[in-house]
């Protein structure tokens, strides 16, 4: 696959595509959620499914101590870590029934606990979580076991019980190192405390490190975010994610704390961008796609070279693409050809469990042509390449044909170098990985009715 050029991005370019649209960690996006589709119907898929082959579990913790402001996550902001046991029950009865209805204990090649702030969970909670799901589900022995960490809630102690449990992969919550934007985004976590921690992972022996930071954020500027990448860097963790923040007031309540005067021009953040992109290219980082960076010898950057990535709700992946089992409030799954989303309120999903009923409040069965076009969007965004043929003999459809409409869309694309369209394929060009969500846009059917486009982030 072609190496991305460390040349700065074209600024008329990002002006350009500066444009909300899906992620497409699913296809159709969840928005298109019914609540026609629930529990009955997910039954029926994880009976269908049975217990072959691997599966990927989620864990959806949703306790935090502390609000950010940014935070556009399911989450339930308290102090009393009482109300986590309760919910660790839940947890249980939640995965009996999903064993049951698979038929057995499924084998796991992939398990990630996220939040809110899975170390809101004390030691031993985490000990009886890891138990819950060892007792319930055959964790593979090559299993990608991850975790996200805020850095505020773990010491050196706390990482290396993470170890014990198995945990080989960790995901730190960083967002910026400034000390005036943590301020302003009320996540206060100092670099030295950082740095120690990624050293200490290190030394125990965790397999991958993973940054995640936001660029959009109050008070930031193209300067201050340069010298945040620069200290990143520094550190270089394994992976680094780099999204971009979506101001949504209107539809999440924390961002109302946030001084909308101190965002950053749209100007200033795609300046953001395109400097960190140059930064962490010159630093020796490869870029994976959208918001994602890795070093060279990275499982993921190899099997970007290699053809091989995935996506999933949890963004891209190096594992083979199966089925994914969501566990815990607002959880989603994708099992087979449906989507399962569970309650978003801890009261309603524990109502549920109390009922001896799964949690699900919506999903979707998708048609033949929402499959199609999955499987077109997936193959864009991880490999690059939509070999027409392969296409036509997996769906039984003329893609030329069948895709007309979407190709003559992409011609502006193609003009602007970010996609070659040959007579049996389309290739997205190493500039064209930057803005791969606008080229995966033009196969969305869903999306040119939606009239709700600025509930997505911006693609860039």
């Amino acid at each position: 696959m072609a190496a991305v050029t460390e040349r700065p991005l074209d600024p008329d370019l990002l002006r350009r595509h500066d444009v909300a649209g899906p992620r497409y960690t699913s296809y159709p996006t969840a928005d298109r959620f019914v609540e026609s589709h629930a529990a009955q119907q997910h039954v029926q898929a994880l009976v269908q499914r049975g217990v072959e082959q691997p599966l990927s579990v989620y864990v959806h913790i949703p306790f935090c101590e502390q609000l950010c402001y940014y935070c556009a996550c399911n989450k339930i902001i308290t102090r009393h870590h009482e109300r986590a046991q309760p919910y660790l029950e839940a947890l249980k009865l939640e995965m009996d029934l999903v064993v049951a209805a698979l038929g057995g204990p499924a084998p796991v090649s992939q398990l990630h606990l996220g939040g809110g702030s899975p170390t809101f969970l004390s030691d031993g909670e985490l000990s009886a979580l890891m138990e819950a799901l060892r007792r319930r589900f055959q964790l593979l022995p090559d299993a990608e076991l991850s975790i996200e960490v805020d850095p505020r809630t773990v010491d050196l102690q706390r990482l290396a019980h993470l170890r014990l449990l198995g945990f080989n992969r960790l995901s730190f919550g960083v967002q910026d190192f400034d000390a005036a934007v943590q301020k302003a985004v009320h996540r206060v976590q100092p670099y030295e405390s950082v740095a120690m921690l990624m050293r200490a992972a290190r030394e125990l022996g965790f397999a991958s490190i993973s940054v995640d930071l936001i660029y959009g954020l109050p008070l930031q500027t193209p300067a201050s975010f340069a010298r945040t990448i620069a200290r990143v860097a520094e550190l270089r963790p394994d992976r680094i994610a780099m999204y971009a923040y979506a101001h949504l007031p209107q539809r999440f309540k924390p961002q109302r704390r946030i001084v909308a005067e101190l965002l950053p021009p749209a100007g200033d953040k795609l300046a953001m961008l395109s400097g960190a992109i140059s930064a962490l290219l010159g630093e020796g980082y490869a870029y994976i796609g959208m918001d994602h960076f890795a070093l060279p010898d990275d499982p993921l950057a190899v099997a970007k070279r290699q053809g091989l990535l995935h996506r999933n709700f949890q963004g891209y992946s190096t594992q083979p693409d199966c089925d994914l089992v969501g566990l815990g409030v607002s959880a989603i799954s994708r099992v087979g050809a449906t989507y399962a989303q569970n309650a978003k309120t801890l009261a309603e999903y524990e109502e549920a469990l109390d009922r001896r009923q799964l949690p699900v409040q919506r999903g979707l069965a998708l048609t033949a042509d929402d499959e199609l076009r999955r499987d077109v969007i997936m193959t864009l965004m991880c490999q690059g390449r939509l070999e027409f043929d392969a296409i036509a003999q997996q769906h039984r459809v003329d893609v030329a044909s069948y895709f007309a409409a979407e190709l003559a869309q992409l011609a502006p694309l193609a003009q602007q170098g970010l996609v070659v369209l040959e007579s049996d394929a389309i290739q997205v060009t190493p500039l064209g990985w930057y803005f791969v969500r606008a080229v995966a846009m033009a196969f969305d059917r869903h999306l040119p009715s939606n009239a709700n486009r600025e509930r997505f982030s911006k693609i860039l």
